[in-house]
């Protein structure tokens, strides 16, 4: 396959912080990469470079292949104001995207529009929420049949059914993909080459997110072996170069050379600093949050419609449902930023709520780092109870002292994200309120977080898109179905997908039944005549029948198995996603085989 990127020798950095440098790497036609690195590492610096927004700081060469068209999706979505949904689509084509005619293009617009969530094509973007102006943006990227895209958080702000949609049409698509993405199922799913940026250095895995990991691991273990054999070649040769003046003539100039190489490999491996989160939380008592009857509205458009639930101490609950719908709202009323139209929330006298909002922390841009956390409290108490400063603090939350000093308008978004959660754990909530806690947080700090709250005893009751992040947290979902209900489902959001998918094939085979019954009830009924004699099967035919009937049973097990170690909770996403395609595969098999069956009895 041609290479259609050719990136040589590129570096960027932003006063004395360098971001990288002199890195090197290769995308062939094909290839579906994912970049991973921890915030204000310079992933977004690089997409631009490529994108040609920004430029490398000392020289270097970036060779794309002739003609071939580059497509940007932007972590900030920037949108015409006074141009409809449909317009702004199609004006951010390139003419060289576009070997279709205008009636095909506007039919795929509207198709793809549709498949995000968008049917108002007439909407003016100025109209648009946060989210929906990022599914615009999406649609506009996925029309433009460009070859090489380049995407910035694609899954940012987005739906879950959105994201699924997304990560289905990629993971089918031939184009060339570059993107960063905290989302590890859609990057899983969709990527098959993840390149590491790693202390200013780039690695390649050629594999997907659980392979990386395996092999990331595997490197980190064999630098740390090759350090310890070079640090004891290098005790020996120092005690060499020691043993006579560096004068001597009769000293190996190449062994002094080599000695020097040797120091440089032998310095002790840069440690990978991991995000800490050793904190405990205020007592809680029995009574949290007490909902009865409560209902809210905007308007006509009912948000919340009588809810009734006592929240419980420990519990992790999750709250999923499509953009718009309501979640927001809902943590506003349990926390008491909004009142509810009826009902009541009795929340306990214990209660702490730590409230990390979607839209994140105001912060002081003009402020530093430090001045942003001393303005909350000086100290804080680890899970032990014992006081540590915030500069400890700050620390662990990987802000080095270098940083104590920088203001917050310099800043990554991640790094600010990264600030504001500090800023929310520091007051030692015991009833966690997040939403969207997943965005713009980089993989390593949403490892580290979601260990932290598996083990947190107080209660968590989270908005989010990630579901990555929901598995691995959640007890049961609170899924907004539309019109102010919410429905309470035990288990994760895998689980609560299957039985989703389950429930709509389900109705799929019933409405195909009642449909046939519907046209045999349609027909003119037929004069009675006698009966014909049963005609007899054929030796092939019988043969046939009695196949069909070997066969049912063990398909019905194969079947049984399959539901048994698809709820074990014991695969693995890909293992339980290939299972998931088998049994609906196998099912789709039996129905075709008992039709068969009945037409040879008949």
């Amino acid at each position: 396959m041609p290479s259609y990127l050719q990136v040589e020798n590129i570096s960027k950095s932003y006063g004395p912080k360098v971001l990288f440098e002199k890195i090197s790497f290769n995308i062939n036609e094909g290839d579906k990469i994912a970049l991973i690195a921890p915030n204000g590492t310079g992933k977004t610096s690089l997409l631009s470079i490529l994108a040609g927004k920004d430029s490398s700081d000392r020289g270097g060469e970036i060779k794309f292949l002739r003609n071939i068209v580059i497509a940007f999706l932007e972590q900030e979505t920037r949108l015409d104001p006074d141009k409809t949904i449909l317009q702004q689509v199609a004006s951010g084509i390139a003419p060289g995207a576009v070997p279709r005619d205008a009636w095909d293009l506007e039919t795929e617009i509207k198709q793809i529009l549709t498949s995000l969530g968008l049917s108002d094509f007439d909407c003016k973007c100025s109209a648009l929420s946060g989210g929906e102006a990022k599914r615009v943006a999406i649609a506009s990227t996925l029309a433009s049949n460009a070859d090489f895209v380049i995407l910035d958080e694609p899954t940012n702000h987005l739906d879950l059914d959105a994201i699924e949609f997304l990560e289905d049409y990629l993971s089918k698509s031939r184009r060339t993909l570059f993107m960063v993405t905290h989302d590890r199922y859609f990057l899983d799913r969709v990527c098959n080459t993840i390149l590491e940026l790693d202390g200013g250095k780039l690695y390649t895995y050629k594999g997907n997110y659980q392979y990386y990991l395996e092999k990331r691991q595997e490197r980190l273990a064999v630098a740390s072996a090759l350090n310890e054999k070079y640090r004891n070649i290098y005790r020996r040769e120092l005690e060499w170069m020691r043993s006579t003046p560096c004068a001597r003539t009769g000293k190996a100039r190449y062994r002094e050379n080599a000695f020097y190489d040797l120091q440089e490999k032998a310095a002790p491996i840069r440690e990978t600093k991991q995000l800490a989160i050793n904190l405990g939380s205020a007592r809680l008592g029995r009574k949290i949050v007490n909902c009865r009857g409560v209902s809210f509205s905007y308007g006509e458009k009912p948000i919340v419609c009588d809810f009734t639930y006592n929240f419980a101490q420990g519990e992790k609950i999750g709250i999923v449902g499509s953009n718009g719908i309501g979640k927001s709202t809902f943590l506003n009323l349990l926390t008491g930023a909004l009142q509810p139209d009826r009902g009541e929330i009795d929340r306990g006298e214990t209660v702490r709520f730590g409230y990390y909002r979607q839209e994140g922390m105001h912060f002081k841009e003009s402020q530093t780092v430090l001045e942003a956390v001393q303005e909350i409290a000086e100290t804080v108490r680890d899970a032990t109870g014992t006081q540590i400063s915030v500069t400890t603090f700050l620390q662990q939350f990987l802000f080095p002292v270098e940083m104590f000093n920088t203001h917050i308008s310099r800043l990554s978004g991640g790094e600010k994200r990264r600030l504001y959660l500090l800023t929310v754990l520091m007051q030692r909530p015991n009833v966690l309120i997040l939403d969207e806690p997943a965005n713009d947080l980089d993989i390593v700090t949403l490892n580290v977080l979601e260990n932290y709250l598996k083990d947190y005893d107080g209660s968590v009751i989270m908005v989010s898109h990630d579901r990555f992040f929901l598995d691995k947290i959640v007890d049961h979902l609170f899924v907004f179905t539309g019109e102010g209900h919410i429905k309470d489902f035990v288990g994760t959001y895998s689980e609560y997908r299957e039985f989703m998918l389950e429930k709509r094939r389900s109705e799929a085979r019933a409405a195909r039944a009642a449909e046939k019954e519907a046209r045999a009830a349609a027909q003119p009924a037929q004069p009675r005549a006698e009966a014909p004699a049963k005609r007899k099967l054929s030796w092939k035919e019988q043969r046939e029948k009695e196949q069909i009937e070997a066969q049912l049973p063990e398909m019905e097990a194969r079947k049984a198995a399959l539901e048994a170690e698809m709820s074990s909770g014991q695969l693995d996403i890909a293992t339980l996603t290939a299972k998931s395609r088998e049994i609906e595969q196998l099912i789709a098999d039996i129905e075709a085989k008992e039709l068969r069956w009945l037409e040879l009895s008949e």
